[in-house]
């Protein structure tokens, strides 16, 4: 059952608070700064109003949740330090001579009140409608980027884990007959893939077939199904982790992780909106989201400044849509040169060819690719192989045998050719310099908050530690500008 709404107790100790609490305490501001009676409409329906054992009240328990993830710190670190520490116990209104949870109720906590993606939305949305309260966003400018997590678990090479299961599986069935030793087929080179895949697959069917009254016990059904998953997915998978969710991305060409990514939009270094993702998923894609999910959020804006993942023509038509501008720089590769773009061709306009550097003109045009489908066609010109065969220039511009000899452009759709005149301007120039801020922004979570690695082993997880880390950060951001704002 839900309790009443907690408040400070009266307490012969409380007079300690004001004693040794300092009025400009971080954790006492946002207490004194912030009702969190919000979390009580939203969680009270996931709570049963009259039957149960009294639980602990959702705003007590999101309270500490949010210490948990302001101070970075684990279940059992964060209940011991609440003991003690009179500012922990001040911001969750418990009296200083008050005890305090077990730490397995954050557990089932998160697990039971905080699983919806819509729920963690409104609570990074009740930030920003805190801040839009106090008058603190006023820039009209959101910035876009995406940072990534690692996986609390690191990928294990398929053969190694298969090694590991088939091993398992044996002593699990040690352990449960007497009879099972010597049941077994003889183990195989490791070393040899196709060796070892048969073997597990022989152990699996061992058990399966040999040992049928050992497949009733539960653990050794699952521990069968796993060896026979990994052994017939081998060739598919070459990598396998305890995070069934997480993916590989790049940061650069030889730069990888294995995790997740946290796409955001912040103003005025206020996080209006995040999505996350495993690590191999694209930043551009997720504009659309971030966009309505700030828009949710009270968000106002007309201008979003991205880096060059953000500028492809679907996110410059869905911008326009939106009534603002797109700060994002094209692509280079959208008014660089086609890969067989030669030097010393020119553009005869009244012709309207291409002229090779030979002087000989193209003697057909033709386009490829398809219309609107979020790529850019390109004009291919056609030479005369013939002449190309007998060109004294033909040395690094025509290959010997073959059957056409061809120059192509690009040709830009008509957002890509606004958006790069838009590259020009003054004004472009001046909101890319803003770009920057983010990137602070994105070390505070990651370093400070503790979101450069995973604490949990899948998306769900990650996602409620990014959004408690956003909560945190947000907070702090705004006792920040209010102390700007009143000198």
């Amino acid at each position: 059952m839900m309790p009443d709404l907690p408040n400070m107790p009266p307490s012969p100790y409380a007079a300690l608070y004001d004693l040794l609490i300092p009025a400009d305490d971080e954790l006492r501001l946002i207490h004194d700064l912030v009702s969190f009676d919000f979390i009580t409409d939203l969680l009270e329906d996931t709570y049963c109003h009259d039957n149960g054992r009294m639980a602990v009240h959702p705003v007590r328990m999101f309270k500490y949740l949010f210490l948990k993830a302001h101070s970075n710190l684990s279940d059992a670190d964060l209940v011991r330090r609440a003991k003690t520490d009179l500012t922990y116990k001040y911001f969750l209104d418990l009296a200083p001579e008050d005890d305090v949870i077990n730490p397995s109720s954050l557990t089932k906590f998160r697990r039971q009140r905080m699983d919806d993606d819509e729920l963690l939305d409104k609570l990074i949305g009740h930030t920003v409608e805190v801040a839009k309260g106090m008058g603190l966003l006023k820039g009209r400018t959101l910035i876009v980027d995406a940072t990534h997590s690692r996986a609390r678990y690191g990928q294990k090479p398929i053969r190694q884990a298969i090694i590991d299961e088939t091993k398992r599986l044996r002593q699990a069935c040690y352990q449960s007959s007497v009879d099972a030793k010597g049941r077994f087929p003889e183990k195989v080179d490791e070393e040899d893939i196709d060796q070892l895949l048969a073997y597990a697959l022989a152990v699996a069917e061992t058990v399966e077939t040999g040992m049928p009254e050992l497949m009733f016990r539960e653990h050794i059904r699952d521990q069968v199904n796993r060896v026979r998953e990994l052994a017939e997915d081998a060739h598919v998978e070459l990598q396998v982790s305890k995070d069934s969710d997480a993916r590989t991305g790049h940061k650069s060409a030889d730069s990888s992780f294995f995790g997740y990514k946290h796409h955001a939009m912040t103003e005025e270094g206020i996080i209006t909106a995040v999505v996350v993702t495993s690590g191999e998923v694209a930043d551009g894609p997720q504009l659309a989201s971030l966009v309505e999910k700030s828009h949710l959020a009270g968000a106002e804006f007309d201008h979003i400044v991205g880096d060059a993942a953000y500028s492809g023509r679907d996110n410059l038509i869905y911008a326009a849509s939106q009534g603002c501008k797109l700060v994002a720089p094209l692509n280079p590769r959208v008014y660089s040169p086609a890969d067989n773009r030669g030097e010393g061709f020119t553009y005869n306009k009244d012709a309207e060819r291409y002229v090779c550097p030979a002087g000989h003109m193209a003697i057909r045009k033709a386009r490829t690719g398809t219309k609107d489908i979020g790529k850019n066609q390109k004009e291919t010109h056609y030479f005369d192989i013939e002449l190309c065969k007998q060109c004294p220039l033909r040395n690094g511009c025509y290959k010997n045998g073959a059957k056409s000899k061809t120059y192509s452009v690009s040709l830009k759709s008509r957002e890509h050719s606004e958006q790069y005149e838009y590259e020009q301007t003054d004004e472009f120039k001046d909101y890319r310099r803003k770009r920057f801020a983010i990137e602070a922004k994105n070390s505070q979570l990651k370093n400070p908050q503790g979101l450069a690695r995973n604490k949990t082993s899948d998306l769900k997880g990650m996602t409620l530690q990014g959004v408690m880390a956003i909560i945190a950060v947000n907070l702090k951001r705004i006792i920040a500008l209010r102390k700007e704002n009143t000198g």
